[in-house]
């Protein structure tokens, strides 16, 4: 462990950790903000997943989320989008390889080495956070765009691990959109596979309920083809889950629509987390 920044903020402290993470073979890097209330005790914890072409930076510096935490008496936890360093595997565009990496476990050379974010969330990094920072074992997640499908799958694919979950601009079908190119690659060429990674798929599939709350912008320009929030409604529907979808008029996918929201997204997990 090793921390790489240190910054007071809203009372408390926006950390900034590196350290060598087994279940991608390499150094990751993550975002924790510490509010003031850690020095009465222990808090419980936001993870929140970011989207493509994004590491753990953008949140932290560009979400706003820090006057919330503060606010609400929460720890985020913010970690990098991908492995990364010499060695690594990358691609040409945006939707595949550094900064891509779908918080998928990929099973196909030569992702399968390293690309296993899906681990490292779940399960490396709770187990550090927990060990070594103010926090009780009370959880919840949160994402954006690719983050968004990743906060979902986490959550419905370790029913109990996360007190809620919640999503901005989400990614929610990312074998029928913005996973298209990413899925074969990591996860092959059978769609039996993609399905196991698919928030809609597992939504229809699961026998535990959730209710999710989402925010999206109408003019969103990836709308319609690759975030597509009515395969989500329907999913939500044929599984019986409750979906709070809020369709927010004149907002874009950026980060002006994350920190717009933000503050909406912590008062949420934070009834969850404190009830």
């Amino acid at each position: 462990m090793r921390r790489l920044e240190s910054h007071a903020c809203f009372g408390g402290t926006q950390e900034v950790w590196a350290h060598d993470a087994t279940s991608t073979a390499c150094e990751m890097r993550f975002g924790v903000y510490l509010p003031p209330q850690v020095q009465a005790g222990p808090c419980p914890v936001l993870y929140f997943l970011s989207g493509l072409t994004c590491t753990e930076q953008n949140f932290i510096q560009k979400s706003g989320v820090q006057r919330y935490a503060a606010e609400h008496g929460l720890v985020i936890v913010s970690p990098d989008t991908s492995p990364r360093g010499d060695g690594v595997p990358d691609a040409e565009g945006d939707d595949i390889g550094l900064s891509a990496s779908f918080y998928v476990d990929a099973t196909q050379a030569p992702w399968s080495a390293q690309y296993r974010m899906h681990a490292y969330v779940v399960q490396e990094l709770p187990a550090l956070v927990e060990q070594h920072f103010p926090v009780t074992d009370a959880r919840s997640i949160a994402g954006h765009s690719m983050g968004g499908h990743g906060a979902l799958i986490c959550a419905l694919r370790h029913p109990g691990r996360y007190r809620s979950v919640s999503a901005l601009a989400p990614i929610c079908s990312a074998s029928r959109g913005w996973g298209r190119k990413a899925f074969p690659a990591y996860l092959g060429d059978d769609p039996d596979a993609w399905r196991e990674w698919d928030a809609c798929d597992l939504l229809r599939g699961s026998h535990d309920r959730l209710s999710l709350l989402v925010d999206q912008g109408d003019a969103d320009p990836f709308l319609a083809e690759r975030l597509q929030p009515d395969l989500l409604q329907k999913a939500c529907t044929a599984g019986g889950h409750t979906l709070d979808l809020h369709l927010r008029p004149g907002y874009d996918h950026g980060f002006y629509f994350v920190a717009s929201f933000i503050g909406d997204h912590v008062a949420y997990h934070a009834s969850a987390l404190k009830a």
